[in-house]
């Protein structure tokens, strides 16, 4: 009789890992008994084309049992000596495991020879011991092998585990380390943001006390919902348009009506998904490369829009061409320009654009296009791309 049961290729090692369903001793025994029952039958047909009349009953006893015997033999090997398999050394293997092997086939052989008196078939005179003699010496070294497969997948296995386990380490590892950016990107972004507020509302002290204090209201509203978001990577889209109006107010009172404000956003829009802070940097360079050179009649358009299955987020503003800004701004590795690049990257991969060009005479847009996404929570805190 042959016995492999295929279901001991899935076997964990370990007892720190999940064990898989299908290793509950009672599913694994079970398909190990259900394969006895088919070689059963496999035997039986093979025997009526010689001639030979063996009931299909006593087979399926036969087969059923001696697979049962083995399909527990094998359960029990990994349910107690998993970990040690995957760990042993040469020394173990020869003064522990070899044995094992013969210890548990010699068992094996005793159980079913004291559960079947009348096998062999013709040869019913036989003596337990000579019946178990008969019995070894056809089958022993079958039992053996198939233990040693038992162990050599069983090691096998515990190497893909651990495999994949480093796979999946050294994947949170890169989600970390995109987090640790992110972070690092938002503490450079936040100054930098708030000493150029500060700078404008010095500006005012000068000229406007009254407009200066309410922009240092302002800002302090600003400043609370920085840091009420916290760590938090993704807002909704109308959550980041209630920041950006709140930093509008504040530049249009700096500008005292020099500026035209027009923001665009379609209704669909509000729950998208946006990278926390994306606008303000744009803003905040239109007016220090564009809009600080006009004395009137400055225009800002601020849209968010849907091209297919992305999101298109836009900052138009007049005031100075391309042609008399710095190399740095016409590449974007301005301070936040450059800062929106970097986290761009590590949220989207290559699954987003960036775009700066001058779209008249002195107008100039910048644009990022976002693979859309919509909200199906408050907020949402990891990254998507590396995730």
């Amino acid at each position: 009789m042959r016995v492999e049961d295929d279901s001991l290729k899935s076997l964990p090692i370990s007892h720190t890992r999940a064990q898989p369903v299908f290793m509950h001793p009672a599913v694994f025994v079970g398909a190990s008994v259900l394969l006895g029952m088919l070689f059963a039958l496999q035997q039986w047909m093979s025997v009526r084309l010689w001639n030979y009349h063996i009931g299909i009953p006593l087979l399926l006893e036969a087969w059923g049992l001696q697979f049962f015997l083995l399909g527990v033999m094998c359960w029990l090997l990994w349910r107690w000596m998993g970990p040690r398999i995957q760990q042993a050394s040469a020394f173990y293997i020869v003064t522990r495991l070899v044995p094992l092997s013969i210890a548990a086939s010699v068992a094996e052989e005793m159980i079913w020879v004291l559960c079947f008196p009348y096998f062999p078939i013709r040869h019913t005179h036989m003596t337990y011991l000579q019946r178990l003699a008969f019995q070894l010496d056809a089958e022993l070294i079958y039992n053996m092998v198939i233990f040693w497969c038992a162990f050599a997948l069983f090691r096998g296995i515990g190497y893909y585990q651990k495999f994949r386990e480093r796979e999946d380490a050294a994947a949170q590892l890169s989600v970390q380390l995109a987090h640790a950016q992110i972070a690092a990107l938002h503490m450079q972004l936040n100054p930098h943001f708030l000493f150029n507020t500060l700078n404008s509302i010095s500006s005012l002290m000068r000229t406007d006390v009254a407009a200066a204090d309410t922009m240092l209201e302002q800002l302090g509203s600003l400043l609370r919902i920085t840091l009420e978001r916290g760590q938090v990577q993704f807002i909704r889209l109308n959550d980041e348009m209630e920041f950006v109006e709140m930093y509008l107010a504040m530049q249009e009172r700096r500008f005292m009506g020099r500026v035209c404000q027009q923001v665009l956003v379609h209704p669909e829009l509000h729950d998208a998904l946006v990278p926390a802070m994306i606008l303000q940097p744009l803003i905040e360079n239109a007016y220090a490369h564009g809009l600080s050179k006009l004395d009137s009649n400055g225009l800002l358009t601020i849209e968010a829009s849907r091209e297919g299955g992305c999101l298109k987020l836009s900052v138009l503003n007049n005031g100075a061409g391309l042609n008399s800004n710095p190399p740095k701004i016409l590449d974007g590795q301005g301070v936040g320009l450059a800062n929106i690049r970097s986290r761009l990257l590590l949220h989207y991969g290559d699954q987003h654009t960036f775009c700066i060009r001058e779209v008249a005479r002195a107008q100039v847009e910048v644009s990022i296009t976002l693979p859309l996404r919509f909200s199906v929570g408050p907020t949402e805190k990891l990254t998507r791309f590396g995730a």
